[in-house]
């Protein structure tokens, strides 16, 4: 590195984190106030910096580094995944999904099975919010019938839906990750797959040892239609099979659609409807990729980047000190804003530097990325996840945290793997 850059340049990132603390803190809830605000604020900041240049300059700067191609196609594409997931719900797909699974369990590994659907529905939705929301209830109705804690039950659903957060193609953290480092999904879900796999398991076991001698009771028949999961089967094994994301989702839409429209879940107007309802579920999560890259672009250019990287690379001997750094600073962010999906976009572009810097693999930047923002979004008490979770079983989210094993296995496993890949590596 011969550029050392400006530490000064970092302000926005340090205003951000100020105006979002602040006012969290005077409202009393980390989700009181939208961070489009204080990311407005970092923007706003970050263009009137430097004054040796002109006032236009600098936001066409920022306008730049929001209009970059990889910015656009990672909004197009959530877009398409929020259409995706709004008219498959529409359509009746979770529901389907979520009976489909309960009627087949076995009576005595309930609560097992619960965490190993909640898997798989939060990696055919998407979305760990959705799969919280469609099983916490039943994970309530089934302790109360087996004598199981509340809280272990719901820890259960909990992990299973940070499970599907991290590697569902159709995940913002999965999107975000993939688009800031330039790799393909399904070389990013196979990485990911191998290294959480075996936390996932371990959770599975313990689950399954912990309720062994629960006294279960049978679970009542539950209503579903195989045809109503095939969007999330087409849209998984296409994407494994290496189609383009952009032709998945849309893929996606279609099936789903026409399956709405089939069973008379919706007509034509409606469907449009679902879609547009869906499109703009992910308005704020647009804005604020947008807010986030022209900032970054205009740190970038005052020289933010470069000190980070000089003084970074510091510590940096190796390829595993790099890695390591990246996940420590995703977790860091993660922890500040709440937001798993704010903090990949954040540190996404910095961790790319680094990246080229070093030499890093994207597939595994972006796979570290998703990983450690999940395992700290699924344990922090005030996140969205913790919060609904503790809100529909009413108890504390305090209550639940002990009971989050995969979110600490998937910890445990993502810092073994780092070692273990450069173990022969010594500078």
């Amino acid at each position: 590195m011969q550029k050392k850059g400006s530490l000064s340049a970092l302000l926005p990132l340090l205003v951000f984190l100020i105006v979002y603390v602040g006012l969290s803190a005077m409202a009393g809830d980390m989700y009181a106030v939208s961070v489009i605000i204080p990311f407005s604020v970092a923007a706003f900041t970050a263009i009137l910096m430097n004054r040796k240049e002109s006032l236009s300059d600098k936001i066409e700067i920022f306008c730049k580094g929001a209009g970059d191609s990889n910015v656009i196609l990672m909004i197009l594409i959530f877009v398409l995944a929020g259409a995706f997931a709004q008219v498959a719900k529409d359509m009746g797909a979770v529901d389907s999904t979520v009976n489909l699974g309960l009627s087949i369990l076995p009576s005595n590994l309930l609560i097992a099975g619960l965490f190993i659907i909640s898997c798989f529905i939060a990696l055919s939705v998407g979305t760990s919010m959705g799969t919280i929301v469609a099983l916490v209830p039943i994970a309530v109705g089934i302790a109360d019938k087996t004598g199981v804690l509340v809280a272990l039950a719901v820890g259960a659903v909990v992990s299973g839906a940070m499970f599907g957060d991290n590697l569902s193609i159709i995940s913002d953290t999965t999107i975000a990750a993939t688009r800031t480092q330039g790799c393909e999904m399904k070389d990013k879900f196979k990485m990911n797959f191998k290294i959480v796999l075996p936390a996932a398991i371990i959770t599975a076991l313990l689950l399954a040892f912990l309720t062994r001698n629960a006294g279960v009771t049978q679970v009542e028949s539950l209503e579903f239609s195989l045809i109503k999961i095939l969007p999330y089967i087409a849209v998984i094994v296409s994407s494994l099979l290496g189609l383009n994301v952009i032709l998945v989702l849309l893929g996606g839409i279609i099936i789903a659609g026409c399956i709405g429209i089939y069973f008379g879940s919706f007509d034509i107007m409606a469907l449009s409807q679902s879609i547009a309802t869906g499109v703009m579920g992910m308005g704020e999560l647009i804005i604020i990729s947008l807010l986030i890259s022209g900032t970054i672009s205009l740190i970038k250019h005052n020289g933010g980047i470069d000190y980070i990287l000089s003084k970074g690379l510091r510590g940096f001997k190796n390829k595993r000190n790099a890695e390591l750094g990246i996940a420590t600073l995703v977790s860091l962010v993660d922890i500040c804003t709440a937001n798993n999906t704010i903090a990949i976009v954040t540190v996404g572009p910095i961790a790319k530097n680094i990246s080229d810097e070093v030499g890093l693999e994207p597939k595994r930047v972006a796979g570290i990325m998703d990983m450690f923002s999940c395992v700290f979004q699924g344990i922090i008490p005030y996140g969205a996840q913790l919060i609904s979770a503790a809100g529909l079983a009413a108890i504390s989210p305090f209550a639940i945290m002990k009971y989050l094993f995969y979110p600490y296995l998937m910890g445990v496993c993502a810092i073994i793997a780092i070692f273990w890949h450069y173990r022969k590596v010594t500078n």
